[in-house]
């Protein structure tokens, strides 16, 4: 029997089905991510239905005209293995075009991933433990640094321009940012946001270990129970951030990407951002 498959897009009031997936599949999203992963591209999130449900659910954002970046790719367990999803991963990576493509995808399908033309660039390893917040004179309220000085960091960080959502970001209620500056110039900032359980940092941007040290600190202090912080394994600083808070490893993705990028300077990246949308 083959199942006919409508696909087509989320609406930004019903993006939350797709973090309401990854919920269940343990990821534990932020309680206000969607709005701002809604915001980058109204085509980005799609669905699968068969019979008029849905099924499966994917998200390939276009951040610009050159970088995309993929997400979100759940099928609903009883309905795996009848071609669902492999439909709706084409229906995303022709949304993608011409365009590169990140992700974020668990260790065991790399090498599925690798054989649709995405090849590994890093490890991300995702770190969780009790928050312990402190505090540094040096940091202040990510919102007396002007939009555009943190739009240029992020830029440093990142593969694309997210202006879009960057802004939402750090607009959403619940999230906190915060910054350290150094006569008047941003040494470093980061958000943390409640999630689906405890507290997760990111982005954590800083140019050196002491810069770091201050951010993790004042934003675990924002933070009730756990916390989670995502590392890229190139970053050893940021490992050893990490493990000396007493945080331990409890997740790994492979970030991979089907094309080249334009440089990005991961020894001042503490902290990713999403799994899902990079």
């Amino acid at each position: 029997m083959t199942d006919t498959v409508h696909i087509c897009p989320l609406a930004a009031d019903e993006v939350g089905l797709a973090l309401d997936w990854a919920a269940a599949e343990g990821w534990n999203p932020g309680l206000a991510d969607a709005a701002a992963f809604a915001a980058v591209d109204p085509e980005g999130f799609r669905v699968a239905e068969v019979e008029g449900a849905p099924a499966a659910v994917l998200s390939v954002v276009n951040y610009d005209a050159r970088f995309a970046f993929l997400g979100f790719y759940i099928v609903r367990p009883e309905l795996r293995g009848r071609g669902i999803g492999w439909k709706l991963w084409q229906a995303g990576l022709a949304h993608a075009g011409a365009r590169t493509v990140g992700l974020d995808g668990v260790v065991a399908q790399q090498a599925n991933y690798a054989s649709q033309g995405f090849r590994l660039a890093y490890r991300n390893i995702r770190f969780a433990g009790k928050a312990e917040g402190g505090t540094a004179e040096s940091v202040v309220d990510l919102a007396q640094v002007p939009f555009e000085i943190v739009e240029a960091s992020d830029a440093a960080i990142f593969p694309a321009p997210r202006r879009a959502f960057l802004h939402a970001w750090l607009t959403t209620p619940g999230h906190a940012g915060r910054a350290v500056l150094r006569e008047g110039r941003l040494a470093g900032w980061g958000v943390v946001r409640p999630a689906r359980q405890g507290f997760k940092i990111g982005p954590l941007v800083a140019e050196d270990e002491a810069a770091a040290e201050a951010l993790y600190g004042a934003l675990s202090a924002r933070a009730q129970g756990d916390i989670v912080l995502d590392v890229p394994e190139p970053n050893a600083a940021a490992l050893a951030l990490a493990r000396r808070h007493g945080l331990a490893p409890v997740f790994e993705t492979a970030r991979m990407y089907t094309g080249p990028i334009r440089p990005v300077a991961l020894e001042k990246l503490y902290g990713v951002t999403s799994f899902e949308l990079g």
